[in-house]
């Protein structure tokens, strides 16, 4: 049988069992003094299929993830691990991690535990459904999706 370069499969009869390297295309960030490899993540609604935001995932994150069948992420701007919605109750559970092709990035198929998934709010105090809600109507200007 083909391996794809890159993967190493081991097989453990009955059972096949494949081990992935991820290979990061995302930013190398520091955390003291220490090189933590991250990975960009889009966290899709399984039911929708709508993009709830991107966000990067090291090791560690990628970890818990799958141990809390919850997403946790790292903040590459606070250099930190991160459990979406610990805070706000907008938690995303779970329900499938994807890799892509050259192995460089993840999907997170979740569904919303919460009323959202971004952490800024709609005029009327509610949380947004997720991250992507204005249009690029030019090269310089936004606009609203009602």
């Amino acid at each position: 049988r083909k391996v794809l370069p890159g993967l190493r499969v081991s097989h453990r009869p009955p059972v096949s069992r494949l081990r992935l390297e991820l290979r990061p295309a995302a930013p190398v960030v520091r955390e003291h003094d220490r090189l933590l490899q991250v990975l960009p993540v889009v966290l899709q609604e399984v039911e929708s299929g709508e993009v709830l935001f991107v966000g990067y995932a090291n090791e560690e994150a990628l970890r818990m993830t799958l141990e809390m069948k919850s997403a946790v992420l790292y903040s590459t701007s606070r250099n930190q691990i991160w459990h979406k919605g610990a805070t706000s109750g907008d938690t995303l559970s779970l329900i499938d991690v994807r890799v892509n092709c050259e192995q460089n990035s993840l999907l997170y198929l979740v569904r919303r535990d919460g009323r959202g998934a971004c952490h800024t709010l709609e005029a009327d105090g509610s949380s947004r459904s997720g991250c992507y809600y204005r249009s690029l109507t030019t090269i310089e200007d936004l606009a609203f999706i009602q």
